[in-house]
């Protein structure tokens, strides 16, 4: 007799394929290494969302090197042993959605952000800097805009990129995976009391344009003390 299995079904506020992979991780965790999930139909319907979604989200099991997929009879999705490097990142992206844990994923981010200037000094290329750049440019024309949220994303877009010059696979996962907590979260953002929001994003944008001409010119002091000011506000 089978024994009845329980609903995949997510809520939450990360993408459908997100959801999906988050449901499906959390199964493969638990079950034994090489353990067989189900076919690929069969997760799908449990987890109640569309074939493409589902692959998307296979996409990212695979990527995060949590499950297997194999073909033919009795084929299907296996539970990988995943890495500590995995273990971490999908932690994180597990937290409850709830204000302590933004508050969380804020305090860890501006402890690594030392560490990732550090990397960016050493190893980020022209093609980097030009990445840091396209953010910049975007922030510029949300501050013209007011437009705080598209002005948040692309700020996210530049800290991602500086994030993705280490060399350190521990250190980006865990980061990369911090700034998507703080992307689900975000819905809003209000002005410092006493000050408009106008002045507050070019402030920002001025600090983060220092921050990447630093980088660029390799000069290791000015940017420390420039993510040392980031983060204090």
């Amino acid at each position: 007799m089978n024994t009845p299995q329980p609903d995949l079904q997510v809520r939450g506020s990360l993408t459908r394929p997100e959801q999906a992979a988050l449901a499906i991780g959390r199964l493969a965790e638990s079950a034994e290494p090489g353990a067989r999930l189900g076919t690929k139909q069969e997760l799908q319907e449990r987890c109640g969302v569309s074939k493409g979604t589902f692959n998307e989200a296979l996409r990212l099991l695979q990527a995060r090197g949590l499950i297997t997929v194999r073909s033919g009879p009795g084929g299907g999705l296996f539970a990988a042993e995943p890495t500590p490097a995995v273990r971490i990142g999908n932690a994180i992206l597990a937290l409850d959605r709830t204000e302590t844990s933004v508050d969380d994923a804020v305090r860890i981010r501006s402890a690594l952000d030392p560490l990732l200037i550090d990397d960016a000094i050493q190893f980020a290329g022209r093609a980097d800097i030009a990445r840091m750049r396209q953010a910049l440019d975007e922030m510029s024309r949300s501050v013209e805009t007011e437009d705080v949220l598209t002005f948040l994303r692309a700020n996210w877009d530049l800290h991602a990129a500086i994030a993705r010059t280490s060399p350190s696979r521990v250190l980006r996962s865990v980061y990369l995976s911090l700034l998507d907590v703080l992307a689900s979260h975000t819905v809003s953002a209000e002005p410092v009391e006493g000050r408009t929001l106008a002045e507050v994003l070019a402030e920002r944008l001025v600090l983060h344009s220092d921050l990447v001409e630093a980088l660029a010119g390799k000069d290791l002091s000015r940017a420390q003390e420039l993510i040392a000011v980031h983060n204090q506000r």
